[in-house]
């Protein structure tokens, strides 16, 4: 069984800050609060502000200038590809995928994932846990949530690999189209079952995309997590020096 645990102090700051940037409370080229500022504001230790800082430093969200403080880049171009990692989940054909299918299964829904399909926190949904594979390591584990009453009919339940994805079951069974997507990034520290799969180290945080499917009513059918080792992610920028 997995358990949900709480990421620490300075990975929920981290979250925090990151949203403000991608929110435009802090824009691109300008300074975020100094340290002191964010030890007032969120009532943090300094130590905890300091990691949160670095953190978003190694992601790419921020950078220190000698002399100014530091700065907003903005939204990583890391990111980006997560959120095509993030797409690509919803279009993925098991059958042509390099990887396994680790579970599926009906399971009592994760707090995050209920408020996104607007269900009880105590309501059971399909899941199905498939782990990505690259140069013969784990890449990404993508957790798939269906509200179970919309998976009935489908070949979601199935114990086999899908051939054709998650999308064009629903869509062609259930006479549902979906619309759009929206996407969240964050990092956060693996489950236990995430660590196992993913062969983490100990205290090696994962990026987290949460992607969303919606209908034109705005109604969820899909809930994906895709979950992303932290020490396997590179990013590469160019830019000029004014």
């Amino acid at each position: 069984m997995a358990y949900e645990v709480e990421a620490p102090k300075y990975v929920r700051l981290a979250q925090t800050i990151q949203r403000r940037i991608e929110d435009g409370t802090y824009p691109p080229g300008t300074r975020v609060p100094s340290e002191n500022q964010l030890v007032q504001a969120f009532g943090m230790s300094r130590p905890t502000v300091v990691r949160a800082l670095d953190l978003l430093k190694r992601d790419g969200w921020l950078e220190s200038r000698q002399g100014y403080g530091t700065i907003v880049r903005g939204r990583p171009e890391v990111v980006e590809q997560k959120d095509r990692r993030g797409r690509e989940a919803l279009e993925r054909d098991e059958s042509q995928a390099s990887g396994r299918l680790v579970e599926v299964g009906r399971v009592l829904v994760p707090a995050r994932v209920a408020s996104m399909l607007g269900l009880p926190k105590k309501a059971h949904v399909l899941m199905r846990r498939f782990l990505v594979e690259a140069d013969g390591e784990p890449a990404e584990l993508v957790s798939s949530y269906f509200p179970a009453d919309l998976a009935e009919g489908t070949d979601l339940g199935a114990s086999e690999v899908l051939s054709g994805s998650a999308r064009e079951h629903l869509e062609a069974r259930r006479k549902v189209r979906f619309d759009h997507v929206t996407e969240r990034v964050s990092a956060r520290l693996p489950s236990s079952d995430e660590a196992v799969l993913l062969e983490l180290p100990d205290a090696v945080p994962v990026l987290s995309v949460l992607v969303v499917a919606l209908d034109a009513s705005g109604q969820a059918l899909q809930v994906a997590d895709v979950v992303l080792p932290g020490d396997r992610q590179e990013l590469e920028d160019t830019y000029r020096l004014n």
